[in-house]
């Protein structure tokens, strides 16, 4: 299926939540390809109008050629116009142009109250009416539709009785919204030329927050009404959307007045939630990439390394794991004093120990000849200068972050080397690699990291991200490290 190719014409809002800019959300939201004519610049904001700016008729015009002398055009919106020349520009170039699914959103008045069409553009409005497919008005705008067509303005009709004299009137399907009404729920009617009606309901959304919904419900129609070729399955799909939207507005915090509906509330929800951390794991693959594919790991897979060298890497090892115990020590005290809860402490603490008791029991076992008394080296020494500025940071989040890479990338690099076949002269050690507790417990830091993530403010999130990457930086240069030294080898 063509993905709708939707243009929406109407005015502007500068806070996003009404005009061309929720239409263009609604038809995103929708899945459809949004183009937009602007009609009018409008400086408004969540409390209201403030001045409105109508462009040159002319221009309206170029706009308007601009895109149907190039683009297929599935569906059109026409929003605001404001003014009487606009009206007739936008239905003169209707009746040249006019796409499958019309939807004329009247705009007269704001949620706000603000009046947004002069008497002489409302008068014009009926040629318009007469090329559209459905007009989608609130209670408001319904009745004055009502009064042009001849409704008499001493004994006002109801919605209903409004609506089917529109409909009838201009030969077009009339949305009677009940956003504006009272009760348990809100409903909109569908009204058809012949007097047929049909009803969706939706419950009431308790928010202040509605700013644009008569501009996002009709462009979303239009979408759905282009896809789906029906108006009662398009306005069946857009009516739980909008209420999927109207109840996410709150948390937008948009404005301090009438705030806007979220739009991606639905799409939102159906995406999945992406952890921070996958997302920095993602972010370092290049450097997984090199890390497995470095001649140590290689060698030390292959069992082709040179034993001398493997000694020279557990040494700067020893000094790299008396340090990182300590970091990780902190950690422990940190979520101890910030009431983490004792988990928290009590992993970061048992990490803390099983470096010291690793540096002591595996690494020890294997240093021979003059590497046990190895200076640190430059490499080494830059990993832990990396660490010590994520601990003097002042933030446990940081430090965290730094410390998950060696988690991390030693519990991978042990799934990609696998198992080691008896007489490998590194079994020993590509077996702590691949360890399952190991692993166990770098899934483990990386759900403490991940809970201190989501918790944590997007500034903060980014100093973690960027500390992990650097972490993952310095875990490449670890390994490749050994075989920079003079004289390091692997065997052929």
């Amino acid at each position: 299926m063509t993905v709708p190719r939707v243009l929406a014409v109407a005015g502007t809002d500068p806070t996003g939540g009404a005009g061309l800019q929720a239409d263009l959300k609604a038809i995103a939201a929708h899945d459809g390809y949004g183009m937009g004519v602007v009609t009018a610049l409008v400086a408004q904001n969540t409390h209201g109008v403030r001045s409105v700016h109508v462009p040159d008729v002319a221009f309206l015009r170029e706009q308007l050629d601009a895109v149907s002398d190039d683009v297929t055009i599935d569906a059109v919106k026409i929003g605001m116009l404001g003014t009487a020349p606009v009206v007739r520009v936008v239905t003169d170039w209707l009746r040249e142009h006019r796409p499958p699914v019309v939807v004329v959103d009247p705009v007269m008045v704001a949620t706000s109250g603000d009046r947004l069409l002069d008497e002489d553009a409302a008068a014009a409005m009926g040629t318009l009416f007469a090329l559209a497919d459905l007009v989608t008005p609130n209670r408001a705008e319904l009745a004055v539709l009502a009064e042009l067509a001849g409704a008499p303005s001493r004994a006002p009709l109801s919605s209903l009785d409004a609506a089917r004299l529109v409909a009838s009137t201009w030969d077009v399907l009339v949305l009677a919204k009940g956003g504006h009404d009272e009760g348990p729920t809100s409903d909109d009617v569908l009204v058809s030329p012949s007097g047929s009606a049909r009803r969706f309901t939706a419950p009431r959304v308790a928010t202040a927050n509605t700013h644009g919904t008569g501009c996002s419900l009709s462009s979303a129609i239009a979408t759905l009404a282009a896809r789906h070729g029906d108006w009662e399955l398009a306005v069946g799909v857009a009516k739980p959307w909008l209420t999927a939207a109207l109840q996410g507005a709150d948390e937008l915090q948009v404005g301090s007045g009438n705030g806007p509906i979220d739009h991606g509330a639905v799409v939102r929800a159906a995406l999945p939630v992406v952890p921070s951390t996958d997302v920095w794991w993602e972010d370092v693959g290049s450097l997984l990439r090199s890390t497995i594919a470095c001649g140590f790991l290689v060698g030390l897979r292959d069992g082709t390394l040179d034993a001398d060298v493997f000694a020279g890497y557990l040494a700067q090892d020893v000094h790299y794991l008396r340090a990182y115990e300590r970091h990780l020590a902190a950690l422990a005290a940190s979520a101890a004093g910030a009431g983490a809860g004792p988990a928290a402490a009590a992993f970061w603490a048992a990490a803390s120990e099983g470096c010291a008791a690793e540096a002591r029991d595996l690494h020890h076992r294997r240093l021979a000849g003059t590497h046990a008394d190895d200076p640190v080296h430059p490499t080494c020494a830059g990993y832990l200068a990396h660490l010590q500025q994520a601990a003097d940071s002042g933030s446990a989040a940081v430090l965290a972050a730094a410390v998950l890479p060696c988690f991390r990338v030693y519990a991978w690099v042990g799934a990609q080397l696998g198992t080691a076949p008896d007489g490998h002269p590194f079994a020993d050690w590509i077996a702590a690699y691949g360890d399952e507790g190991f692993a166990a417990s770098s899934a483990e830091a990386t759900r403490l990291v991940e809970e201190t993530a989501a918790a944590a403010t997007p500034a903060e999130r980014g100093r973690m991200a960027r500390a992990f990457r650097r972490s993952t930086e310095w875990e490449l240069a670890f390994f490749e490290m050994p075989l920079t030294v003079p004289g390091a080898r692997v065997s052929a």
